[in-house]
């Protein structure tokens, strides 16, 4: 599951529960990783993060090693640029080593 809106990963501390916000929700409906943000996102940035994020799955990365490259690759793009304002919200919960399988869309 990807939540790539503003703040999708923040809400509040419920002591040794944890963070209370809608990863949560989808952790127990039985999403076995998810990304989300935790503060708010750059939209521009956030839809080119997005296209290397869903490229490097699509070849074969698990869901933490995707977004890992796709930082990286995005960092390299903006240089001196790449503050981690943008590249740092994105985090994964769960199970980061979840392959996604694509199959061939019909045309």
């Amino acid at each position: 599951m990807t939540l790539s809106a503003c703040d999708t990963g923040a809400g509040r501390i419920q002591g040794q529960e944890g963070v209370a916000n809608i990863v949560r929700a989808f952790l127990y409906a039985g999403s076995r990783s998810i990304v989300s943000t935790l503060w708010e996102v750059d939209d521009t940035f956030t839809a080119a993060l997005m296209k290397r994020f869903y490229a490097n799955l699509a070849a074969g990365r698990d869901v933490s090693d995707a977004l890992r490259l796709a930082k990286l690759e995005m960092r390299r793009r903006l240089g001196p640029n790449a503050t981690p304002y943008f590249w740092g919200p994105f985090t994964v919960v769960g199970d980061g080593l979840t392959r996604v399988k694509f199959t061939p869309s019909a045309k």
